[in-house]
Formats: structure tokens, C-alpha cells, sequence
């Protein structure tokens, strides 16, 4: 009966098999490397096989176009991932100004995908989800700790440092914000 237990399909992994290099996960990974992975499949769905156009769309088309309008669907041919179609949410009077420039966002989106994916862009006016709301800025300290906090950060030479530091000593200084539920 013992020799039963390790024949048949139900076989377990022996001791000495070890998984391959690509199974195992050891050490941290950047959420960049693993997005694709990880939103690949939901995306898919939603017709983008590639998930850099949502996510670097500022990159791709910079940043005044990418706060009026946001990518919406990819489309392809059947069986072929080229020629594609890409549907673009546009939101007030840049749509005019977006038609004039799709050849050179045709061109930036290639570029950045590195292949000729997108040959048509497909503009469609409407609202876009509102953009994050900036943090509401700190409430004043008193003049005590802001000479503190500025004493503390004279020594730095790096400006754009120096001012980072005292804006972070200027919140942990400040009195806590009360949450609202």
C-alpha cells in the first residue's frame, strides 16, 4: 500500500525538485514591473493590452492634453495588434484643438508603444473623472517653530532640498487635521 502513495496522478513534488527561477518571487519588485501583471488582465478586458497608455498618457501626450482628455479603448483588428483604433475622451472645447493634432499624437502613442499599434484616433466629447484634490495647505505655525524649523535646516546647502525638509518639519509641527467621515 505504501508504494500506492507516491504513483498515479496525485504524485507529490519530491524533495529534491525545486521550482524554476520564474515561479519563485524572492526579493522586492517595483509596482512599474509588476502593474502590467497585475492590471493586465482587467485592462484587457477594457481593450488595453497595453496599460502604458493609460498610465503614462501625460508622458505621452503632455501635460495640458492629458488634463483635458483620457484615453478610453483600444481597439484592434481581429487577430492582429497593429492598425488599431484608439477611442479618446475629450472634455470641453479641446476636442477641436485635438483634431488638428492627432497626427502628432498618433505619432507620440507609436513611439511610445515602439511599434505601429494605433493608425486612428476616435474622439469622443465628455466629462472626465475629476483630478485629485490637492491637499489643503497646512495651518500656520507660530513664529517660534517656524524659526525652529528653519534653524534646524540652515546648514543645507541644496535649496530645493533645504525647502523640502522645512516643509516637512512645518507638518510635523503642525496641529492634526480633524477627519471628516
Amino acid at each position: 500500500m505504501a508504494a500506492g502513495l507516491t504513483d498515479g496522478p496525485k504524485r507529490r513534488r519530491m524533495a529534491s525538485e525545486k521550482p524554476s527561477g520564474a515561479d519563485r518571487r524572492n526579493g522586492l519588485r517595483a509596482l512599474a514591473a509588476a502593474l502590467p501583471a497585475i492590471a493586465g488582465k482587467a485592462l484587457g478586458r477594457r481593450g488595453f493590452a497595453e496599460a502604458g497608455i493609460i498610465t503614462d498618457w501625460a508622458a505621452i501626450v503632455g501635460p495640458a492634453l492629458a488634463a483635458e482628455s483620457l484615453p478610453v479603448k483600444l481597439s484592434f483588428p481581429r487577430g492582429q495588434r497593429s492598425d488599431g483604433v484608439l477611442q479618446v475622451r475629450v472634455a470641453g472645447p479641446l476636442a477641436v484643438e485635438l483634431q488638428h493634432l492627432v497626427p502628432q499624437v498618433l505619432e507620440r502613442v507609436n513611439t511610445y508603444l515602439g511599434y505601429r499599434a494605433v493608425t486612428q484616433l476616435k474622439l469622443s466629447r465628455g466629462v472626465l473623472p475629476a483630478a485629485d484634490a490637492a491637499e489643503p495647505e497646512l495651518p500656520a505655525l507660530p513664529e517660534s517653530a517656524l524659526a525652529e524649523v528653519r534653524a534646524q535646516t540652515a546648514g543645507i546647502d541644496d535649496a530645493a532640498l533645504r525647502e523640502a525638509l522645512e516643509g516637512l518639519g512645518r507638518a510635523l509641527r503642525a496641529p492634526p487635521r480633524r477627519k471628516r467621515f
